[in-house]
């Protein structure tokens, strides 16, 4: 039998207020998503924050990691069955507007947007940081602001040479991480000797177990990690822009396991290893103080760039992903006109100039207060939040799908396993997260702002659902659902 197509949408088929411009180009090869992909996996978290997670959890951040890394492979399992359900959906601020209302396409394309302006936010001050370690005394500003130029034109000229740039950023994030892995291995192997005692797998458990800090060390090893993953979802912001997506989309998120088991847990094992938890501590890159260890000076200083690129890769996948958020936002109504236009070269120029002006705001955020960690983690925690609802989102997207289109449910190649149980169990470990943070008093103020956001997001909303457009598309939508539910209750009734 043949599946049941969705019927056209608010979503699907917008009032464009652009409609006879040129549309977002296939352009991203296999090779691109994958590279996307592993680039998002691997944040600036890992390389920046991973110090002060391990500080505070001690050897059990290799379950927090790997207990985080399983939640939000389901979100993205049900993200990729969405998104292969129609290939009309660019992002999944489409399904989300198409199956739960136009409401939820607004709060989720602005959020989205407004996560990945608070990330690489946190971007530039963490490249900020690290080009004064680099170079002692320099401005603050200086990097912030070169940075913020060269991602623009990095992305000016087309969604391709944002493929290839993405591309080599991840690759040397990949190629760190492995050769950081190697190194560790062969000072375990040949019992290296330092300060700290003697490499061996048995710093895992032998200063005070996996739990020095018992239970509450290891919830709050959850606060910090969880920003690590922000990004995860990026192939999916790409979708509209991915080439063959019924075959790449499915390979990138079904290697999300083996990423987060190798480029996480294996380089947090390697790094505990050599040196006991006790001798990491926040503010420092456990990265960068292994290579010194082993006396590779010069390896250090390359890993120190190897935490810039990272940092440039992130705000380089942000500024490409609020570009396009923005983009869409505008294709539907729910942002300024002017933001729906495509350069000749399929590239939204004038959301990404929005998204660069904004990026600015990072430097400004870096004389706010002398540390910069302290921001760090201020900004980092705000963004995590904001990413969790988009997380959220989705999976409610996935629940209504099941309900109202069960037909192209049961036609799907790309099932999210688990089902409906698995949903509630990932909401359940959602809400642990959000009890999580409020155990430390930084992020306990963090998540007391973010709320702030969401009141901002619905007065908006408020005023915008007034307009007749708005209201063509609610209707739409209504109509829809009913038409929908009815079809979907029809075989129970016979």
């Amino acid at each position: 039998m043949t599946p049941q197509q969705p019927t056209p949408t608010p979503a699907t088929t917008t009032i464009s207020p652009d409609s006879g411009g040129p549309e977002l180009k296939r352009a991203l090869s296999n090779r691109h998503i994958q590279l996307l992909a592993i680039g998002g996996a691997i944040g600036t978290g890992l390389f920046m924050g991973s110090g002060k997670t391990i500080s505070v959890a001690g050897p059990s951040v290799i379950f927090v990691y790997m207990i985080i890394g399983f939640m939000l492979f389901f979100v993205m399992r049900a993200m990729g069955q969405l998104l292969l359900s129609n290939l009309n959906y660019k992002t999944f601020s489409d399904f989300a507007g198409d199956l739960l209302g136009p409401w939820a396409g607004f709060f989720t394309g602005w959020t989205y947007w407004f996560c990945w302006v608070v990330t690489g936010v946190a971007d530039v001050i963490a490249i900020a940081g690290y080009s004064r370690e680099l170079i002692p005394g320099i401005p603050l500003w200086i990097p912030g602001v070169a940075t913020v130029l060269i991602l623009l034109l990095l992305n000016l000229p087309s969604v391709a040479s944002f493929g290839e740039t993405e591309f080599w950023f991840a690759l040397i994030k990949i190629v760190a991480i492995v050769a950081l892995i190697v190194v560790g291995l062969v000072m375990i192997f040949t019992g290296f000797s330092s300060e700290s005692g003697v490499a061996s797998f048995t710093n895992l458990w032998s200063h005070g177990g996996f739990f020095p800090h018992e239970f509450m060390g290891f919830v709050a090893g959850f606060q910090i990690a969880v920003f690590a993953f922000v990004g995860i979802e990026l192939v999916g912001t790409a979708a509209a822009e991915t080439k063959n997506p019924e075959r790449n989309l499915p390979r990138a998120i079904n290697a999300i396991p083996v990423r987060v088991m190798l480029f996480y847990v294996g380089a947090l094992i390697v790094l505990m290893s050599v040196t006991p938890w006790t001798g990491f501590q926040a503010g420092k890159s456990p990265f960068i103080g292994m290579f010194t260890l082993a006396g590779l000076g010069i390896a250090a200083t390359v890993v120190n760039l190897v935490v810039l690129t990272s940092a440039m890769s992130s705000a380089n996948s942000g500024i490409y992903s609020t570009s396009r958020m923005v983009f869409g936002l505008a294709k539907d109504g729910d942002a300024p006109k002017v933001f729906a236009k495509l350069s000749a070269r399929h590239v939204p120029r004038n959301a990404l100039f929005l998204s660069c002006v904004l990026l600015l705001s990072g430097v400004v955020l870096l004389y706010a207060g002398s540390d910069v960690g302290r921001a760090f983690d201020m900004v980092t925690t705000v963004s995590a939040l904001c990413f969790m609802f988009v997380w959220s989102i989705i999976l409610a997207s996935y629940l209504v799908f099941r309900r109202r289109r069960p037909d192209l449910h049961r036609a799907s190649t790309f099932k999210m396993p688990g089902g409906i149980p698995m949903v509630v169990v990932v909401y359940a470990f959602f809400a642990f997260i959000l009890w999580a943070l409020t155990t430390q008093a930084d992020t306990l103020v963090a998540l007391a702002v973010t709320p702030v956001w969401f009141l901002i997001l619905g007065a908006s909303y408020a005023l915008m659902r007034r307009t007749p457009h708005h209201q063509a598309r609610m209707a739409l939508w209504r109509q829809t659902t009913a038409e929908e539910r009815t079809a979907a209750d029809a075989p129970a009734s016979r």
